[in-house]
């Protein structure tokens, strides 16, 4: 099943992790940072980990090290442990990925980005699909690895998500120095775009740098599916992205 009428996905300007500024105290992926957003009128993306015990949380980082008091892989710990970490010296603390649906609470559009490995692992994949199976709003789920992408369009009617669009996160290359872990196959697959068969994603986000390219303009004029472009960082770059996409997906600056 694809999903229906994306009007909503590209209405506002989408913050990045949530609408943040460290210097107030705003950490990014944190509640305050969605607060912030829903009060600017603005949509939220959102990075979603997997904890050592199999549960969702909002965090974007692999490593604790740069947002925590703490050292080590995230994926590591049990939610527990995660969510008693407090983010960039504020008060906020690391959210589980529940919270933040209660949080949003249909408030604004919320687009998920799965941080999957590119290793098959689609435990990430289901434990959101039981998360938002009920979640009253609208709501998007993307990721740069087409497995997870595949799986939910796969199974998402048996998991009760047949209704929540699918994007795939993308741009032009994936060099061994930004992507060491992946295998050429891998490469071929995302630059290339072999997995579109199995993902047939409803929407794409490309890297706004690389734009225009040619599998964007296509998406966009051919199938007539949503195209947003990450991550704009001023209003100059906004107003050149808007000639190749629907919206921006932004941070520090106000759109």
């Amino acid at each position: 099943m694809m999903a229906g009428d994306l009007g909503w996905l590209v209405a506002r300007p989408i913050a990045h992790r949530g609408l943040h500024d460290a210097a107030k105290g705003i950490i990014e992926n944190s509640l305050a940072a969605a607060r912030a957003a829903i009060a600017g009128n603005y949509a939220i993306e959102c990075d979603v980990q997997l904890s050592a015990d199999g549960d969702a949380v909002v965090f974007h980082d692999d490593a604790l090290d740069r947002l925590t008091d703490a050292r080590g892989r995230l994926g590591a710990r049990t939610l527990a442990e995660l969510t008693r970490l407090t983010l960039g010296g504020s008060s906020e603390t690391l959210p589980p990925f529940s919270r933040l649906l209660e949080t949003v609470a249909g408030r604004a559009p919320l687009v998920v980005e799965l941080k999957n490995r590119f290793d098959g692992d689609l435990s990430l994949a289901r434990r959101v699909a039981e998360l938002v199976a009920g979640y009253d709003g609208p709501l998007a789920v993307e990721s740069f690895d087409p497995d997870p992408i595949a799986f939910l369009r796969a199974q998402g009617a048996a998991l009760g998500v047949g209704h929540v669009p699918l994007g795939v996160v993308a741009q032009a290359r994936y060099d061994s120095d930004e992507w060491p872990d992946l295998p050429e196959p891998r490469r071929a697959e995302l630059e290339h775009w072999l997995h579109f068969s199995r993902t047939r994603p409803d929407f794409l986000s490309f890297n706004a740098l690389d734009m225009p390219r040619a599998v964007a303009v296509l998406f966009r004029e051919g199938l007539k599916r949503p195209v947003t472009v990450w991550t704009v960082r001023s209003a100059e770059q906004a107003r050149a992205a808007a000639r190749w996409a629907d919206q921006t997906v932004f941070e520090g600056f106000a759109p």
